[in-house]
């Protein structure tokens, strides 16, 4: 009898993300859309990562961690974009336990990786304006390396915990997931099984990931604002916050959506609305990234110019 229980509770093997499924007229103009988003994206984030790589007056701490941010977009938006067209062409909207699972990793991984790249990112900015006597000395490359491969290992090794946890849950009832990812809390509800560890650990790794970074942040913007407003000069003043503007930009699109869509209540009428919020710092964020970076930084600008220029000259060999 017990086993027999066991198959029935163990019964689910795959979610259906029902995504935008109640826009069937959109599907097609959904897909193209989404698909120019996803090939703009990876190609910008792309790009921004050869300049920095390829640039030696780049080789600063301020584009290193661009360079990694870049590259984090381009993994963060393939991870679930292609999944979403798939299914906006095909309208198959299965997706495997276990590729559910994989896709939540990688996805609470990456996210967890971007706040912490976004906080070093911060103190570089805030060492290199407050305490620019020093700033050579502070953040060196060891440090700049050690931050780096702090916010990666960071995340990837919290949302392994997390995920072992997630595993352990038993699904045996509704397997449509009412979302275009698989999103932990929505996966949580659909579980049969005792969920309040796993709700708790969830809790935890989010504050942890999500608090300690962006008070870090803005208690560094607070103290560049502060030096900013002391310079004396227009020019001087212009100049220093040309400096982190494009990083307050990002921070601002990617903290203030995931505030809105977490303070918003648990109605089923507010779904669509966390749909379309989980777009803003799941698919515009990524997309903006290259763009605010390139258009605002002087130096990128330059040495994508540079760049073109060099295509077309190579192009203009090869015909003669």
């Amino acid at each position: 009898m017990a086993d027999i229980i066991w198959r029935n509770q163990t019964a689910v093997t795959e979610f259906i993300l029902l995504g935008f499924g109640d826009l069937p007229v959109l599907q097609i103009i959904l897909f193209l859309m989404f698909l120019v988003i996803y090939l703009a994206t990876v190609a910008g984030n792309m790009i921004i990562t050869a300049i920095v790589v390829a640039e030696k007056h780049l080789h600063t701490p301020m584009y290193y961690f661009l360079g990694n941010l870049s590259c984090l977009e381009t993994c963060y938006t393939s991870t679930l974009l292609p999944r979403m067209l798939v299914s906006l062409l095909t309208e198959d909207k299965t997706i495997s336990v276990s590729g559910c699972l994989s896709q939540l990793y990688f996805f609470c991984a990456l996210a967890g990786t971007e706040c912490c790249l976004l906080a070093a990112m911060s103190y570089d900015r805030y060492l290199a304006i407050c305490k620019p006597l020093h700033y050579s000395t502070l953040m060196n490359n060891r440090l700049c390396l050690q931050l780096a491969a702090g916010s990666w290992l960071n995340g990837s090794l919290a949302t392994t915990i997390f995920i072992l946890f997630i595993s352990q849950l038993i699904f045996c009832g509704s397997n449509e997931i009412d979302h275009f990812y698989c999103d932990p809390v929505l996966l949580m509800e659909l579980s049969c099984s005792d969920t309040h560890l796993s709700i708790l650990v969830n809790l935890i790794f989010v504050s942890i990931f999500t608090l300690p970074p962006f008070l870090l942040t803005m208690t560094s913007y607070v103290c560049i604002s502060t030096t900013i407003l002391r310079i004396p000069s227009t020019t001087g003043r212009q100049k220093a916050f040309s400096t982190c503007s494009s990083h307050l930009t990002v921070v601002t699109i990617f903290y203030g959506t995931i505030m809105i869509f977490y303070m918003l209540p648990k109605h089923d009428t507010l779904r669509d609305l966390k749909k379309v919020l989980s777009l803003c710092f799941t698919v515009l964020t990524p997309l903006v990234n290259p763009l605010i970076y390139s258009l605002r930084n002087r130096e990128v600008k330059e040495a994508l110019s540079k760049a073109v220029s060099k295509c077309g000259f190579c192009k203009n060999m090869q015909r003669l």
